[in-house]
């Protein structure tokens, strides 16, 4: 039997698609959308120019302007609500999110895909109302998309700061290259499945810990330190244990995550605008862990990921950290629609090969 090289573990260097849509420059800490730069994109376009952005070429029934549609489709979808029973609404708010998105028709089409866009935005705050004994209420059509995302949740106007920061985060994580969740998203849209088969299959994946699943861990890290002195102290006990400490390195970039300094300037924001949360306490840790980690891994960068402002943002709005990977797929579904609809475009069914290395049978004598 001849010998075959392995691929590389996690497909690591291989090229699985060719993409007009998002490049993850990890050696310049530098991320494109659509030939934009994130630090061109966020805070200054919205969440609904963003999504025609991704769409643009690949639906040919796209309006100059989403938001009117992404708001009936909004009211559309919050149908589905009525289907978060006692039972659905004890599991984990991924995944009943998951369950109501299943009940969407699987079409192909721009109608199909801006539902599945709403869907996320809609049923989380339906899910962490119902979670605290409140009542889940209907979206506004006429608001804009973040504004109605946080009026759902909270049942009163946000303030401008807090619109504005829900509506860069959405931007900030649209899209990032061929990720695991966009990855299975594009699989899934390979066969023929469907945008909500697709959609699902990116929630799916986005739920692991080592992908979306990963912000809520940096509350608790903040939780558990506490307060700045103690931070050296337990970061060193943290890496003592060889534990991973949440927010910070990153399997692309080299150097500082674009979208943590896209996120930096709205917590702060925040946290100006309400004379609240925790954000010199979060740059105090940020602080201790960077420079004890260069100490430690000299050879290894390490920098801020996305992950460490996501956490504070979100926290700073209100969503409880068992939500936080709802909010994550509220922004990263337009970009799981963009790349279904490009890889349908494609008309190439994924189909990578495997090398074995188990036993072979015994050749009979």
């Amino acid at each position: 039997m001849a010998a075959q090289s392995p691929s590389p573990d996690g497909l690591e260097g291989v090229v699985a698609a060719h993409t007009v849509l998002s490049e993850v420059d990890g050696q310049a800490g530098r991320l494109i959308i659509r030939g934009c730069s994130l630090d061109d994109l966020a805070g200054r376009t919205s969440f609904e120019a963003l999504t025609g952005l991704l769409f643009d070429g690949f639906f040919p029934d796209l309006p100059e302007d989403l938001t009117p549609a992404l708001g009936q489709a909004r009211a559309e979808v919050f149908a589905q609500v009525a289907h978060l029973d006692a039972d659905l609404a004890t599991r984990t708010p991924v995944e009943a999110v998951r369950a109501l998105m299943a009940r969407l028709e699987d079409g192909d089409d721009l109608a199909t895909a801006l539902r599945l866009v709403a869907a996320p935005a809609v049923f989380t705050p339906a899910v962490v109302r119902v979670q605290a004994g409140q009542t889940p209420l209907a979206p506004d059509p006429e608001a804009g998309h973040a504004a109605d995302i946080l009026h759902m949740l909270h049942g009163a106007p946000a303030r401008p700061e807090e619109v504005a920061g829900l509506d860069t985060y959405l931007v900030t994580v649209s899209d990032h290259g061929l990720n695991a969740s966009t990855f299975a998203a594009r699989v899934v849209a390979s066969t023929r499945a469907g945008l909500t088969s697709a959609a699902l299959a990116g929630l799916s994946a986005l739920k692991g810990p080592l992908h979306g699943g990963a912000p809520g861990p940096v509350i608790e890290m903040l939780d558990e330190i506490g307060a700045p002195q103690n931070a050296r102290a337990w970061i060193e006990a943290a890496l003592a244990r060889k534990e991973r400490l949440m927010g910070f390195g990153h399997r692309i970039y080299r150097v500082r995550d674009p979208r943590a300094d896209a996120l930096k300037g709205p917590v702060r924001a925040l946290a100006a605008a309400t004379g609240g949360g925790r954000v010199a306490f979060a740059e105090a840790v940020e602080a201790a862990a960077l420079d004890i980690l260069k100490a430690h891994k000299p050879d290894r960068p390490l920098d801020t990921n996305v992950e460490f402002y996501t956490a504070l943002l979100l926290e700073a709005l209100a969503f409880p950290p068992s939500a936080f990977t709802c909010v994550f797929a509220m922004g990263r579904v337009a970009g799981w629609m963009a790349h279904a609809r490009e890889q349908i475009a494609g008309g190439r069914l994924i189909r990578p090969q495997s090398v074995y290395v188990g036993p072979v049978p015994r050749q009979a004598a």
